[in-house]
């Protein structure tokens, strides 16, 4: 018996084999269908999926035999990977010089023998697909070539499993990242929310003390600095919500009835100007994530206050259920959305670039968080607009 010698660049291809990921992994269907067929089809008794490591021959898949490894040193594969030709083929080991004192040929009697590499993209051979039969033979042009498609199949079975697993550890290290943003975004925003609230006081506490001292510019600039205050606080606000939306949509169902989810709303928007809210006429009962629902709406309703130049507001608001699924429609006779902007709006940031009729510009927080919420209770959002005429929100939620 002569053992196998190593490749040139055998730490290279070792290298290039446990990047893989398939040493010592359990049995695989995918596999094994493979060297079940394979041995079908060249009329052998053994089929093999080997990957040769260091010191061993680790079979992927082993058919017809009851072991998954054996010494690298006594390999078949050892050889077959050093041969460039497109199979190696061992018809009689018993009168091979490399095989006839193998233990593999007395002890198991693997007298035929023939095998192609597994090179992978890069060039390195990681092992072989192989047949194994008791007695010399030979194979036929169609085994041959069946052969060699099936190693090409296992190939691309061993490819297919290294994305899908560089895939899911990018897939995790995204999500591990994602949370350390959004713990990140609460805490920095919780710990702006009081020097804001600060700032806020001070500077009605200096206009009260010392704003008969100032001229008419220098209560501009104390008013400039609580307006200031007051815009980066609704912005920490509504990053707090996009961010904690997940625990929001977390939250547990509750029964309530429309009408009382909707006035509730009417009173915390806590409307002071000519505005008409017409309500469903049917009163629900609904049974849902109350909390997520009521967010949503206060902030449709709530733009739909804002973003309005009529001197009248007019919003109807229509509730209903269908198929499984509670479905919510608001519309408004407000400014109206471009349609260029329509395809945006739900983006985190974007914004149409309008300023609301109080003269102040909107964070793009709102509407996404609103979609975020939609999607993770099982529903959908889309949007209606005509420019100057008003705005349609239709959503559904799941109903449980």
């Amino acid at each position: 018996m002569i053992a196998p010698e190593f490749p040139v660049d055998e730490q290279q291809r070792l290298t290039a084999v446990h990047s893989y990921h398939l040493l010592d992994t359990l049995p695989e269907k995918d596999f094994d269908n493979i060297t079940s067929l394979t041995a079908n089809i060249c009329e052998v008794p053994i089929s093999l999926v080997t990957l040769l490591d260091a010191d061993r021959n680790f079979l992927k898949s082993h058919y017809g035999v009851p072991f998954n490894e054996s010494p690298r040193n006594i390999s078949f594969c050892g050889h077959a990977i050093l041969d460039e030709a497109d199979i190696f083929i061992v018809e009689d080991a018993r009168t091979d010089s490399r095989f006839k004192d193998n233990p593999l040929v007395k002890d198991m009697n693997a007298i035929f023998y023939a095998g192609v590499r597994l090179i992978n993209s890069d060039g390195y051979p990681l092992g072989t697909l192989c047949v194994f039969d008791t007695k010399p033979r030979t194979l036929n042009k169609s085994q041959k070539k069946a052969l060699v498609g099936m190693a090409y199949q296992v190939v691309n079975l061993f490819e297919a499993r290294k994305r899908n697993r560089t895939l899911l550890f990018v897939q995790q290290e995204l999500k591990d990242r994602n949370e350390e943003l959004k713990n990140f975004a609460g805490v920095v925003s919780h710990d702006m929310k009081m020097p804001l609230a600060n700032m806020i006081i001070t500077s009605d506490m200096l206009r009260t003390k010392y704003g008969n001292l100032l001229d008419v510019q220098g209560r501009e600039y104390l008013d400039y600095i609580k307006q200031s205050s007051f815009t980066l606080s609704e912005y920490i606000t509504g990053l707090l919500e996009h961010y904690e939306s997940d625990k929001t949509a977390s939250l547990n169902d509750e029964i309530f009835d429309s009408h009382d989810l909707l006035e509730e709303i009417i009173e915390l928007l806590n409307i002071n100007i000519d505005c008409e809210i017409n309500l469903p006429e049917e009163n629900m009962e609904m049974q849902t994530n109350k909390v997520a629902l009521e967010q949503i709406v206060l902030n449709l309703v709530g733009n739909s206050l804002k973003y309005n130049d009529k001197k009248k507001i007019k919003i109807d608001i229509e509730c209903s259920e269908e198929g499984g699924f509670y479905l919510f429609s608001i519309a408004d006779n407000g400014m109206g959305i471009a349609k260029n902007n329509i395809e945006h709006i739900f983006e985190l940031f974007a914004t149409t670039g309008k300023l609301d009729r109080y003269g102040k510009k909107g964070n793009g927080i709102g509407l996404s968080t609103v979609k975020k919420l939609i999607t993770k209770l099982g529903g959908e959002i889309e949007v209606f607009s005509e420019l100057g005429k008003g705005t349609t929100f239709k959503f559904s939620i799941k109903k449980n």
